[in-house]
């Protein structure tokens, strides 16, 4: 009797420690130290996600709801994603507005977007002289074809260092901070809410690099004075 009871004791201590260490381990639980640390500090970031496609479920989720869309991208490729899909559709029904930021692929060599591409050409032997340039052109040309159909769709291009994608709705801001060394997919991003620090700093990249930009098919043109209030 006594070594069944001791059996059933040290499997039950076993299963607890199993589930234990699962939750302290889980990607749930070690966020929690990140929102009550941002909560005291007034940063506002609430989750930090180890690569930005781990976040892309849920900005889909945040993108569904968003009353209005701003997106600074190094390349734009999730644009072209099923998770936008519901944001053209929405843009000037339910979105009151979305306005895009993407490199100006026209500038050729010595501008940020080839500092850029010479960074991922170290680290990626698949990208050719120009590829970058080419990939940010076809999902110009995408947005600029949505554009065509929904006038609450704009989009700007920015010569300014390629270091961030920021994703803001009126709720929230996706902060991804490039690495010199891996796609911009591998990169960590910080989801802040507003109102905090970090969702105020995401907001004015984006309002400086949208004054320091250029309309499709025109001049640099700095304080354009088009941008619609920054709080929404």
């Amino acid at each position: 009797m006594d070594a069944f009871v001791l059996g059933v004791v040290s499997s039950l201590l076993a299963t607890a420690l199993t589930v234990a260490g699962g939750w302290l381990f889980s990607m749930r639980s070690r966020q929690w130290p990140v929102a009550l640390l941002s909560r005291l500090t007034g940063l506002g970031v609430r989750r930090v996600f180890a690569r930005q496609h781990l976040a892309s479920s849920e900005l889909a989720v945040e993108l569904a709801r968003a009353r209005w869309v701003r997106v600074l991208a190094g390349r734009g490729n999730e644009l072209t994603r099923d998770g936008f899909a519901a944001v053209w559709e929405a843009a000037g029904r339910r979105l009151e507005f979305v306005q895009v930021l993407l490199p100006d692929a026209d500038l050729g060599p010595g501008s940020w977007l080839s500092m850029r591409e010479e960074e991922m050409r170290r680290v990626d032997l698949g990208f050719s002289s120009g590829l970058l340039a080419e990939q940010v052109r076809v999902n110009a040309a995408y947005v600029n074809e949505v554009a065509r159909h929904r006038h609450a769709v704009s989009l700007r291009f920015y010569d300014l260092p390629n270091m961030h994608r920021v994703i803001i709705t009126d709720k929230v801001a996706y902060l991804t901070i490039y690495r010199q060394t891996q796609h911009g997919r591998n990169s960590p991003c910080m989801v802040a809410r507003r109102p905090g620090l970090m969702y105020d700093y995401a907001l004015l990249l984006f309002n400086t690099a949208w004054d320091h930009s250029r309309p499709t098919g025109g001049p640099v043109n700095p304080g354009s004075g088009d941008l619609p209030p920054s709080q929404g």
